[in-house]
């Protein structure tokens, strides 16, 4: 199996230290912290002394700025390590809620929020979906009226990443009543302590370590100043925002396609049926050989757009290409989590193995930043068919 670092030599620190992370760190305490709902606020820092949070961004906030490549090859590598999208996606939820405020915010407001977050202290989170909303982002529906030297919010958002214990929520909320559609839409930071402010967990069928969180804004008063860029312009925040979630995502997928792929072979090679092992059966050979095959595919195309998206060419057809490789990368993590735990067989029915877990966490990649249906009619806009 071909890794980022064996087509980068330079990245082999890398894998040694995703490894070492996953070994050290989190396999040792996953199904506690799956039980648990969460997993402990302090591998917020651990992650941050490893240099992690910081990756991409600006120094003058605390960052380190870097490529694509090396920020999708830590995703990668970590995916096929631990093999769990909760602790991905919580840990790393400040990579999506934090840009909108890194690309559009004041600069004192980015210094009030993100150096922190970058050193692990606290958590940042966004919160665009709402309950009867979804993909149908321009139509949402949360309110925020300026009264003075504050927004006033009111609504509800749903499936929050983080939303249990974020300590910055940045909030889409409709800031002109009359305009009903994107025109009308902005956004906000919101601190988490704030009065009014009240959150509900939810139980889901996978990331099951990951908080996630239903929101709602009863009369939360949010100064002013707190607002990213200018009202009316949040979805056009939204919507580039998007761009680089789906990218991740897309990294994301392999690793975990990866990781379900060694777990499986490493199964078939120790597994005897029949008086030889499972791999030597020319059924379960032709299984592993349809997953690598998707898996080099997807390996390609990810290495393409993120090369393009480090030239700085992220035009109609980059965006195109991103949506199309979200699907295509989601689909091959479908197919070897099905192929994985048919090779592992009644083992892989059982908790505690990484191809079910990841079996189960499917279907989340597959809607979440925007549905495989989403994607499909987007990138045939942006492609002018």
């Amino acid at each position: 199996m071909t890794t980022p670092t064996e087509q980068d030599p330079d990245l082999a620190w890398l894998d040694d230290a995703t490894r070492r992370f996953a070994q050290t760190e989190v396999l040792p305490f996953l199904s506690d912290w799956e039980d648990a709902g969460e997993f402990p606020r302090t591998l917020y820092r651990r992650a941050a002394d490893l240099g992690w949070l910081a990756m991409g961004y600006p120094e003058a906030l605390g960052g380190t700025p870097c490529s694509w490549q090396l920020r999708n090859a830590l995703v990668i590598a970590l995916a096929r390590q631990t093999g769990s999208g909760g602790l991905l996606a919580s840990l790393f939820s400040h990579n999506i809620g934090l840009p909108p405020l890194v690309r559009h915010g004041s600069a004192a407001l980015q210094q009030e929020v993100v150096p922190a977050v970058l050193r692990g202290e606290k958590i940042a989170a966004l919160a665009i979906t709402e309950p009867g909303g979804g993909s149908d982002v321009a139509s949402l529906r949360t309110t925020a009226r300026l009264e003075g030297d504050a927004y006033v919010l009111n609504g509800e958002k749903v499936f929050i990443t983080s939303g249990m214990r974020a300590d910055w929520l940045t909030v889409a909320v409709r800031t002109d009543p009359q305009n009903k559609g994107p025109g009308g839409i902005s956004m906000l930071l919101v601190p988490g302590d704030s009065p009014g402010l009240q959150r509900t967990a939810l139980r889901k069928m996978g990331w099951h370590c990951s908080d996630t969180a239903q929101l709602h804004f009863d009369e939360v008063r949010v100064p002013a100043r707190f607002l990213i860029g200018q009202e009316g312009a949040g979805f056009k925040m939204i919507m580039g925002n998007f761009n680089g979630e789906r990218l991740s995502m897309a990294a994301m997928a392999l690793g975990f396609a990866e990781c379900c792929f060694d777990e499986a072979l490493a199964w078939a090679r120790q597994r005897k049926t029949f008086g030889q092992a499972l791999v030597n059966h020319q059924v379960v050979r032709h299984k592993l050989v349809d997953m690598k095959m998707r898996l080099e595919s997807t390996r390609a195309w990810v290495q393409a757009v993120t090369v393009q998206a480090d030239d700085g060419v992220m035009d109609a057809d980059w965006v195109a290409q991103v949506c199309l490789l979200k699907n295509h990368a989601t689909q091959t993590m479908q197919f070897c989590a099905d192929q994985a735990v048919q090779i592992l067989g009644g083992m892989g029915f059982m908790r505690g193995t990484q191809s079910e877990r990841i079996y189960r966490e499917v279907k989340v990649m597959m809607i979440g930043g925007g549905a495989e249906e989403i994607m499909k009619e987007l990138a045939a806009r942006q492609l002018g068919l």
